[in-house]
């Protein structure tokens, strides 16, 4: 018995896995530093689009499509976002995405007791200087550019200096 072309169509989209992504990582795409970190993620993804990466500094980023984190928030912590809309931001981010790439081994320490709260620390010590640290300018610097250069985008007034 022969499948008509119909049913072979149905067959295939049934057949047919969509990958559906398990976490949104927020990154700063003018980061070194964090592209870096986000390359490494992506080959690890190996294209199942298990993280679906969102990067901030992109014009088009919008708080709305992001579980309502502003850019501003984004680039002061890492966050994620979960599909149901939780959100998670310091070092439970990369907690999350190492786990469901299958590196979870590599944060896993991060859980214990006396290690996690030392980890957690550090990680707020480097956020505060991140920015500086890669060569940019401060937050407030940063998130005033961004406004300027929106403003200007959508016809108000432009400031750019």
């Amino acid at each position: 018995m022969t499948s008509s072309p119909a049913s072979r169509k149905t067959t295939l989209t049934n057949n047919t896995i969509k990958a559906h992504w398990q976490i949104k990582l927020l990154y700063d795409g003018d980061c070194p530093l964090c592209l870096r970190e986000v390359n490494f993620l992506q080959k690890r993804d190996a294209g199942r689009g298990l993280v679906k990466f969102v990067d901030i500094a992109d014009e088009s980023y919008s708080a709305a499509d992001n579980a309502g984190i502003d850019y501003e928030t984004a680039m002061g912590r890492i966050h994620a976002v979960l599909p149901e809309g939780t959100t998670l931001k310091n070092v439970e981010v990369f907690r999350r995405v190492y786990e469901i790439l299958g590196m979870g081994w590599i944060y896993a320490i991060t859980k214990w007791p006396i290690v996690g709260p030392v980890v957690d620390k550090l990680y707020e010590i480097w956020a505060d200087w991140r920015l500086q640290l890669t060569g940019r300018a401060d937050l407030k610097t940063l998130v005033a550019a961004r406004q300027a250069r929106i403003d200007c985008t959508s016809g108000d007034r432009c400031h750019l200096d």
